[in-house]
């Protein structure tokens, strides 16, 4: 055993060693499949020695649901926002302020404003105990969850220190692209820019959905003011946190005058674009404590720092054409074909305009000239037409009435705003539904993308999901950049997609209102396709989280005779459409006061922690939501239960305290 605690602690420092040099420092002094091999180890480890596991441990990033959202938090001191200067002449006045308060002359640090979302991390003898959001300034959220998920955040710091660290968590510009192709995909809304998206996930319940989105964080100063650490200066607090391992931004610069720091940010404001990720501008702080302190506050903001907004880029150009796309849910979406242009550092030729309420809305026509940014810097979008410049020869855009890949009637559905193909054999849908199927969170078939999909449909390869198990490698190798090692890595992974658990399946399947999360729980429940398939929708929305617009998807879809046949040659090619994860043997449960009751756990428990309750009631046969309603059958009350144990005495729902479900659990 010692020498397994010795062999823990070593695969501790290693890997904080290397996610120091790879976050911290920029500078990786691994490759990503050598970390990948000491965390895997790791893990091993503590799934043997559970005994071992340290709340600070690498492998302790993603813990569990957040079920009645995230508590208030109320900051030691205020995160105060900044005023605004959107000129030269608005940056001279802040200096000359600045130079008639206090009596040596100022030095200046500049930083990069990160467009994300402003956070405080609690370290409490260098082991990370919070990580809230800015709120109000005065009153946050507690997101220890989520922000442990971001893999910059160190979860221990180098030095048993206590220290508040604050600083802005947002999403790099490839994450963001990646979350709108999947949103996309889905037939979701397009997530406006990365300080949005990097908001909404860290606010998820599920901080496996956090996980996901890929999330970074750079730290900009401490809550305290150094005092502790004998720190006098701002500069010096960035070179403390970067040493305890916390990511700072290394595009820093310390400017002796007004001077240096205008032209830190005409440097800035022309070399914004070749960042990884997004600023909207320059924070300009005074470099000493003592002077940031002789200068003091307003009411909402600090004397002694500045942010500088860059202007928003906005450009002129002309509507060529407007084209359609059809994607996997039918959903047809109108892209304007534009004239080059040059917004932001890349040239753009097309800019969504999202649906036909908002061409109409905008008066947008063909030929018109009209002006275009890149929303959050990323998604080329058109603002507005300038209606001054047309001449007569503009024409006004219809949206057709037809799908313009397979020419079927197109529909609005009742409370949408988008117009969608309804028809199944669509090959624009069958395509996009078939990438779809292969994506890393349904089938996971890695080799299988957009580009080959297309090409094996084009050579009539493939014309549903139920083909890709006929390919063989001769056929694969006759396609164009497809060698012999990459078709056969293809259909290796073709052949190893046959065992997947029956809720990817389903999910990638795309049926309408059926995530990954329902899909889950789908198979769960059924445990195998054809139980699914016959199911009545009293027997679906039964189900807690499935709701009549769920059941409705689902059994028009099943009730298809092209699904169904489907589904058959699904079968015949060897998938297992059954679901391979823990299923409880509810015969063995008879006795089991919680066999097929939906529970939900309220208030502070004292003697369990919500997950061990959650896991213990669910091994009897219970399954716990998040909500009360009227197909609760019990609520456990703790200390201090609110607006859910209310809701459940309402509805004359039964309640227990803790320890009448302690005494059920030991029964």
């Amino acid at each position: 055993m010692d020498k397994l605690e010795e062999r823990v602690k070593e695969l501790h420092k290693l890997l904080y060693d290397y996610g120091y040099a790879y976050y911290v420092l920029d500078d990786p002094i691994v490759p990503d499949a050598v970390y990948d091999q000491y965390l895997n180890e790791l893990i091993t480890l503590e799934e043997q020695n559970p005994n071992l596991i340290l709340p600070d441990s690498p492998t302790q990033r993603v813990g569990a649901v957040v079920s009645e959202g995230f508590q208030k938090v109320t900051h030691t001191n205020p995160m105060l926002s900044l005023s605004n200067a959107f000129n030269e002449a608005d940056l001279r006045d802040f200096d000359r302020r600045i130079q008639g308060i206090i009596d040596e002359s100022p030095k200046y640090v500049c930083e990069l404003k990160i467009d994300g979302l402003a956070v405080s991390l609690l370290y409490e003898e260098g082991r990370l105990v919070r990580g809230a959001t800015r709120g109000d300034g005065t009153t946050g959220e507690d997101i220890t969850t989520n922000i442990k998920t971001i893999r910059a955040i160190p979860l221990r710091l180098k030095d048993p220190v206590t220290l508040e660290a604050r600083g802005e968590a947002y999403m790099p510009k490839p994450s963001f692209v990646k979350l709108n192709e999947e949103r996309t995909e889905r037939g979701e809304e397009l997530l406006a820019n990365p300080r949005n998206a990097a908001a909404g996930s860290l606010r998820q319940l599920d901080p496996k959905m956090a996980a996901s989105r890929n999330l970074s964080m750079f730290v900009y100063g401490m809550g305290g003011d150094g005092e502790e650490q004998n720190i006098e200066q701002h500069s010096e607090a960035l070179k403390f946190m970067k040493a305890q391992g916390l990511p700072t931004n290394k595009e820093t610069k310390e400017c002796a005058s007004i001077e240096e720091v205008l032209a830190f940010v005409e440097e800035w404001t022309a070399k914004r674009n070749e960042l990884p990720y997004e600023i909207d501008g320059i924070v300009i702080k005074v470099n000493d404590y003592a002077q940031q302190e002789e200068l003091g506050f307003t009411a909402k903001s600090p004397r002694f720092a500045i942010a500088y907004k860059f202007p928003a880029e906005e450009v002129v150009t002309t509507i060529l054409d407007v084209d359609l796309t059809v994607g996997r849910t039918g959903v047809v979406t109108p892209t304007a074909i534009l004239e080059p242009a040059l917004v932001a550092g890349s040239t753009v030729q097309r800019a969504t305009l999202h649906n036909e309420d908002l061409i109409r809305e905008k008066d947008i026509r063909i030929g018109d000239r009209v002006i275009i940014r890149k929303a959050g810097d990323i998604i080329p979008e058109v603002v507005s037409v300038i209606l001054e410049e047309r001449n007569g020869t503009e024409i006004p855009y219809e949206m057709p009435t037809n799908c313009p890949v397979c020419d079927s009637d197109l529909i609005r559905v009742e409370e949408e705003v988008a117009l969608r193909c309804v028809n199944p054999q669509c090959p624009a849908q069958i395509q996009e539904g078939i990438y779809h199927f292969a994506s890393r969170n349904a089938m996971n078939i890695e080799g299988l993308g957009e580009k080959v999909v297309e090409q094996l449909f084009r050579e009539q390869l493939i014309r549903d999901v139920s083909d890709l198990y006929k390919l063989t490698i001769e056929d694969l190798v006759k396609l164009e950049r497809m060698g012999q090692k990459s078709a056969t890595n293809l259909v290796t992974a073709i052949e190893a997609s046959k065992t997947n658990s029956m809720e990817r399946v389903l999910f990638g399947l795309g049926i309408r209102h059926i995530g990954e999360k329902a899909a889950k729980i789908l198979a769960e429940t059924f445990h195998h396709f054809d139980a699914l398939m016959n199911a009545t929708k009293e027997e679906l929305t039964a189900i807690f989280e499935i709701g009549d617009k769920m059941a409705d998807s689902l059994v028009t879809y099943f009730e298809q005779e092209e699904v169904q046949q489907l589904i058959v040659r699904l079968k015949e090619a060897g998938l297992a459409l059954q679901y391979t994860g823990k299923i409880v043997d509810m015969s063995l449960l008879e006795d089991s006061p919680f066999a097929n009751k939906t529970i939900v756990l309220t208030g502070k428990l004292l003697q369990l922690t919500r997950p061990e309750a959650k896991e213990k009631i669910e091994a009897l046969g219970g399954k716990v939501a998040g909500s009360v309603s009227k197909k609760t059958d019990l609520v456990i009350a703790g200390e201090e239960a609110g607006s859910k144990l209310e809701k459940a005495t309402s509805l004359g729902i039964e309640v227990w305290d803790e320890q009448k479900l302690l005494d059920h659990l030991t029964d």
